[in-house]
């Protein structure tokens, strides 16, 4: 969720082009079936890419995408298209691609891996050399160090394949996974490691029961600390977390797959699941709207999925609901990189219209249900569409967004174990550097004043290692997606509303606090006469019963979407829009 952290699963890219003289000869189209492998530098490490392009049967191409250094499995349905010397990569479950063009001379292609942002790749033809073999450490190693009282859970990920020994890195309170390990190495009993994205190294000894990793953990500016990594059995490993709210058949409505087009942006597709009720209709509807990041239509994180549940719930009960994978994700296709809040409008609005001409579906009795970044959307998306009959923000943002970014910084670091020293430190920096790119006369003057805020001090106040150029800083937030979230007031589309709406947040949400947003939500619908603001005890963004709210709970807590939650959302749209 960009709203959350903007996390990165693989990275991002910038594009080269190679000139050819007037008198250079065409050259053939290379051929690209086979391996091809590159370094990605990104804000979080040098990460190891390998393609594998296969043709099937009719012709086509086919790929799947590989991050050894995540130890992440192939990732299939990776769409391949060679047009001359272009190669182009469409990889939507993960929401990236790759453009690029071919370079004789190198046997390369040469371009950019896009992912929300853009970072340069080079693919050079064949598998990348092997990495040593370290033997007996396979298997998952969990720690964990107290900074400033809070505790902060590592995860170590050993595995040896044909390509060696590849290890990476979580830290799940930090939302850190799959991080890619450096130094890896084993003498006798003697076992190092350095974590480059953290500037953390880790020295200790293998104990002699093969089960432990004992050793001393050493960040800059930070008080040394020891840490035991404990070796977690096979079957731990392998069972996954548990999600009992994960809905299982047999179901009692009807489940569709479903796609139209947006009308009002080309190449557009989207596709997802409606589900309708048991029974004679037509039945209120409510459009699922994810937050931030390109998601699937459960609005997956962490094994959880959010919007299958609630859409489950609210099916049993009279309500139909559309989910629907974001643009650029699972079946949908369109533009993301240079894609706004607004522009995923225009998709909600294209869901509302499709479902208004189904017979099934009470056109007067359509909403959208907006988590997070989608709590934004919605109102974007009502203020050109007088027609929708609800709208129901879950930790949607009431306050200026480049407000909120500061104060889900402060109180998401202070989970992370910084202490209030660190975070005020941090926090006129990362004000700076919001309004300096939020201000800029052009994007580009923007991007530029941004730059000029990290000197070498303010990159270390924000804790940045020093290995990390102050560009890669930037690259996070000068976005098309950041310029427009940094500019975008929510009380101009709030107070244009007057159909019921439903505002929720959760009293442990650490990522849109909801003091002040739900402060500034009441405030902005003063004037609408079914406006419910409701703060729920103990529940965190997710809408979890949680004990501190911290990101790091979200993969551990096994509830998905509180039950008082659920409730709520269902007493409060069949009070309005009957389905008896």
């Amino acid at each position: 969720m960009r709203m959350l952290l903007r996390s990165l699963v693989f990275a991002i890219c910038c594009f080269a082009a190679v000139a050819m003289t007037p008198t250079a000869f065409a050259q053939p189209t290379p051929d690209a079936v086979g391996d091809w492998h590159g370094m990605l530098e990104t804000p979080r490490g040098a990460l190891t890419l390998i393609v594998s392009i296969a043709r099937a049967p009719d012709g086509s191409l086919t790929g799947t995408l590989e991050s050894p250094d995540q130890a992440s499995g192939k990732i299939p349905e990776t769409a391949v298209k060679v047009e001359g010397d272009q190669l182009s990569l469409d990889i939507p479950r993960i929401g990236a691609s790759f453009k690029g063009h071919w370079v004789a001379g190198e046997q390369a292609w040469d371009g950019v891996f896009t992912q929300g942002t853009e970072l340069p790749l080079k693919l050079t033809r064949g598998l990348p050399p092997a990495r040593p073999v370290i033997s007996g450490l396979d298997g998952a190693w969990t720690g964990k160090v107290n900074r400033n009282g809070v505790d902060l859970h590592l995860v170590l990920r050993v595995v040896t394949n044909e390509r060696g020994t590849l290890v990476s890195f979580d830290s799940p309170d930090q939302l850190v996974y799959g991080v890619g390990v450096e130094g890896f190495s084993r003498d006798g009993s003697k076992i190092r490691f350095k974590v480059a994205l953290v500037g953390a190294e880790f020295d200790g000894v293998l104990s002699d029961d093969r089960q432990h990793l004992v050793g001393s953990w050493t960040v800059p500016n930070r008080p040394l600390a020891q840490i035991d990594f404990a070796r977690q059995s096979e079957a731990a490993v392998n069972a996954g977390p548990k999600r009992p709210q994960t809905p299982q058949p047999p179901f009692p409505y009807r489940a569709e797959e479903v796609a139209f087009d947006n009308g009002q942006e080309p190449g557009v597709h989207l596709a997802g699941t409606l589900t309708v009720p048991a029974g004679k209709g037509p039945f209120p509807t409510a459009i699922m709207i994810t937050g931030s990041g390109q998601q699937n239509r459960d609005e997956t994180i962490l094994g959880h999925k959010p919007f299958w549940v609630i859409a489950d719930y609210l099916s049993r009960r009279g309500i139909a609901v559309l989910r629907v994978d974001d643009r650029g994700t699972g079946k949908s296709t369109g533009d993301v990189a240079n894609a706004t809040s607004a522009d995923f409008a225009t998709d909600a609005n294209a869901a509302f219209a499709y479902l208004r001409a189904r017979a099934d579906i009470r056109s007067d009795a359509i909403g959208f249900i907006g988590h997070s970044e989608g709590g934004m959307i919605g109102p974007i998306a009502m203020a050109s569409n007088k027609q929708v009959a609800f709208l129901i923000m879950m930790a949607g943002p009431g306050t200026a967004l480049d407000q909120l970014m500061v104060s889900q910084r402060r109180m998401i670091s202070a989970g992370m174990g910084q202490s209030e020293a660190e975070i005020d430190r941090a926090a006129p920096v990362w004000a700076a550097l919001f309004k300096a790119f939020k201000n800029g006369a052009t994007f580009d003057a923007g991007r530029a004043a941004a730059l000029a805020v990290l000197t070498p001090d303010a990159m270390k106040a924000i804790g940045v290692p020093a290995n990390i150029d102050p560009q890669m800083v930037v690259s996070q937030i000068a976005t098309p997606w950041f310029r427009y979230f940094f500019t975008y007031d929510p009380a101009f589309n709030l107070r244009a509303i007057t159909v019921p709406v439903l505002a929720m947040g959760g009293s442990l949400d650490r990522q849109v606090p909801p003091k002040e947003n739900l402060a500034a939500i009441r405030a902005a619908l003063k004037d609408n006469r079914d406006a419910t603001i409701v703060e729920l005890p103990g529940l965190n963004h997710m809408f979890q019963t949680a004990k501190t709210g911290g990101v790091g709970e979200y993969a551990t807590i096994e509830e998905t979407v509180a039950p008082a939650a659920l409730e709520k959302m269902t007493s409060w749209i069949t009070a309005r829009f009957s389905t008896k």
